[in-house]
């Protein structure tokens, strides 16, 4: 390829937005002008694709990343009406379910909420994740600062929404007011997943409004599916005390 050509063609991708299409000149060995220009083509896709997928996984905020390769579902019972293979392939999200991830500490439910929510990220759906405290927090102050309605137009982009520890910290009635109108807004729209060790009856206790957390549970529950953890503690038995 003389140099003037490749002047050419940089100062087209420039003005087309495409800059990496020069840097990929060399790689494609094709002597097809359309195998050379689908080649240059896939290319882009390709690295456009791992840039989202590094983007979503990054703005995501999980807090350490988890994939199903050393998940075990052993100890995990799933409702008649989800399979694992439903689970991997996210047809929850699809179909705007919600999932809660009940158990005692330490039994994987957030390893499996980061790996689904992981997942969804490298399909190209976009997912936020919080500590259910640190959530709240963050609500109180924006309702505070009267910029809240901002964080709910940004909710409204989000396909899965994971909340884990959802229950361990008792919170205030501002903030479970607040966490109310999440579940509200993101109900028959998009997917929740719930972390907790806490059992609907006593969700009451944290939430401190009887009618308000009914209402709360039953948006969650009317398209949610339960899956029940009923090991121990991998974080006691992998601990180095015990050994």
């Amino acid at each position: 390829m003389s140099d003037e050509i490749r002047t050419n063609i940089a100062a087209c991708c420039k003005s087309l937005r495409l800059r990496r299409l020069t840097a990929n000149l060399d790689l494609v060995k094709e002597p097809e002008p359309e195998r050379f220009l689908l080649g240059l083509l896939e290319l882009e896709v390709d690295h456009r694709t791992r840039s989202r997928i590094d983007r979503n996984i990054k703005q995501a905020g999980f807090y350490t990343l988890k994939t199903f390769d050393d998940f075990s579902f052993d100890e995990v019972t799933l409702p008649s009406s989800l399979s694992r293979a439903d689970l991997e392939v996210l047809s929850f999200i699809d179909n705007r379910q919600n999932l809660i991830l009940y158990g005692n500490v330490g039994t994987g439910k957030t390893h499996l909420a980061t790996a689904l929510g992981v997942q969804a990220c490298q399909k190209g759906k976009r997912v936020a994740f919080y500590r259910t405290a640190s959530l709240v927090t963050r609500l109180v102050r924006l309702n505070k600062g009267g910029a809240l309605e901002t964080f709910f137009k940004s909710l409204e982009k989000v396909d899965l929404l994971i909340c884990d520890e959802w229950g361990y910290v008792p919170i205030s009635r501002e903030g479970a007011q607040l966490l109310f109108q999440v579940v509200s807004a993101c109900y028959e729209t998009k997917s929740i997943i719930i972390t907790t060790n806490l059992e609907f009856s006593k969700w009451a206790t944290i939430f401190l409004d009887e009618a308000m957390t009914t209402a709360m549970i039953d948006r969650l529950i009317h398209h949610g599916q339960l899956l029940i953890f009923d090991g121990k503690s991998h974080r006691v038995q992998q601990s180095l005390m015990r050994r």
